[in-house]
């Protein structure tokens, strides 16, 4: 029997009549290639109303229930790519990159190549080897367009300590990023849960049940009309919690396409993780890193008048 990384359920909606089937599964999978996802259809692995659909041409009626059925990572082999990465902090047992936005973590869906993973294998000989040869090293993850910082374990033991330390929340984490409005509230905290939106599979949202705790404090430190300038500290990991809490209080990170809109100011969202402290796996001595702003951050910023030397702990 094969085995399945993840089956997700998704249902057409009236608005979906007339589409292509691979074209729909492009709209749910932003980040897969449309190469992968013709695999999907190829390999049966899409189910509408219970039958299996090998073509790609197949138009939607409106109201079916699909089903996705996402194998296992078949990639044998992640080559080495000379790409530039930003190396902040490096030492023995781990390393610390200040990523850049529109960088893919480790290759999935289709994206074997110009992930982070493919760059760390060519500038970092000795990496962790728990996560197998798809995420060499990789013990947490940015999304995408999110730039800053990500931690590389360099041996199994740093990997596996690590690993605890984020599950603990002994790994202080901050960000710092561009809101729509200005805040009620100068300062919050903010507690729910967090699950697949149930009218949008392809998104997260917060739910009342069938959703993990995920806990988000936030202090507005800069602001001008209709934007504001935010810091931000996660208790928790959840997919896309920071823009999905932001979302909840009205104020969506400025060029957040998924739960916000599009900008002219911005092409992507404005979200980055500048701050790590946390005590050292091995040696237990205190680390703090701090990863700069990416230009683009820091041009939009300017652009809107916002004051980013008012990140204190970036900025001192």
């Amino acid at each position: 029997m094969e085995k399945y990384k993840e089956i997700i359920e998704v249902k057409a909606e009236d608005k979906d009549k007339g589409k292509r089937l691979d074209a729909f599964l492009s709209e749910f999978f932003q980040d897969a290639t449309r190469s992968y996802i013709q695999k999907l259809i190829d390999n049966k692995n899409i189910m509408i109303d219970g039958k299996s659909k090998t073509k790609s041409g197949n138009k939607l009626k409106g109201n079916e229930n699909i089903t996705v059925k996402i194998p296992e990572d078949e990639i044998l082999e992640v080559l080495p790519e000379n790409l530039p990465i930003e190396i902040v902090y490096e030492d023995k047992d781990l390393v610390v990159i200040n990523k850049d936005p529109g960088v893919i973590v480790h290759p999935a869906q289709g994206y074997y190549t110009g992930t982070l993973v493919n760059a760390v294998l060519y500038h970092i000989k000795d990496l962790s080897t728990i996560n197998g040869v798809i995420r060499p090293g990789i013990v947490h993850r940015l999304d995408k367009d999110t730039s800053g910082l990500i931690i590389i374990a360099k041996n199994d033991i740093s990997h596996v300590r690590l690993t605890e330390m984020f599950k603990d929340k002994t790994i202080e984490k901050r960000y710092v990023c561009i809101c729509k409005g200005n805040f009620k509230n100068i300062s919050g905290r903010i507690e729910t849960l967090i699950g697949r939106d149930v009218k949008d599979r392809k998104k997260m949202a917060v739910v009342s049940e069938n959703g993990k705790i995920a806990i988000t404090n936030y202090e507005v430190i800069d602001s001008v009309a209709g934007f504001s300038l935010v810091d931000v500290g996660i208790e928790t990991g959840r997919t896309h919690q920071i823009r999905v809490h932001m979302k909840s209080l009205n104020h969506p990170i400025l060029g957040d396409e998924t739960y916000g809109s599009s900008s002219e100011l911005a092409k992507r969202q404005m979200l980055h993780s500048y701050y790590l402290k946390f005590n050292h796996p091995i040696t237990q001595e205190e680390i703090i890193i701090l990863g700069e702003l990416k230009e683009d951050f820091k041009n939009v910023a300017k652009k809107l008048k916002l004051d980013v030397s008012k990140i204190s702990r970036l900025y001192k």
